[in-house]
């Protein structure tokens, strides 16, 4: 017996859309020093607000947000593999996730 194409096709669709929508994942963002080692977030957030309060250019920063790649979330863990901007259109996590997780989009 010949199997129909016009089934196929559009199972073979949505399951293929499924599988996209399934690997949207967020990407972590994780506070790290000039060696990529993670440290609190709170060094960030204060080193912002500094930077805002009392803007030098060409300063010296020792915290950066480290946006995606490996490694994992735990101070001193060392974030590799991603990059110091976030990419647009690209979801990031400052926390392993489940309650009370901080979720922020690219381009921040």
């Amino acid at each position: 017996m010949k199997r129909s194409t016009n089934v196929t096709a559009p199972l073979l669709a949505s399951a293929a859309l499924a599988l996209l929508a399934g690997c949207r994942q967020q990407q972590m963002k994780r506070c790290v020093d000039d060696h990529n080692a993670v440290v609190d977030d709170s060094l960030c957030d204060a080193q912002q607000q500094q930077q805002q309060q009392h803007p030098t250019p060409g300063g010296y920063f020792p915290y950066h947000y480290y946006y995606g790649g490996y490694g994992g979330f735990g101070r001193g863990s060392v974030a590799s593999g991603g990059s110091t901007t976030p990419r647009a259109g690209v979801s990031y996590s400052t926390s392993r996730g489940g309650f009370g997780s901080s979720h922020a989009s690219g381009g921040e």
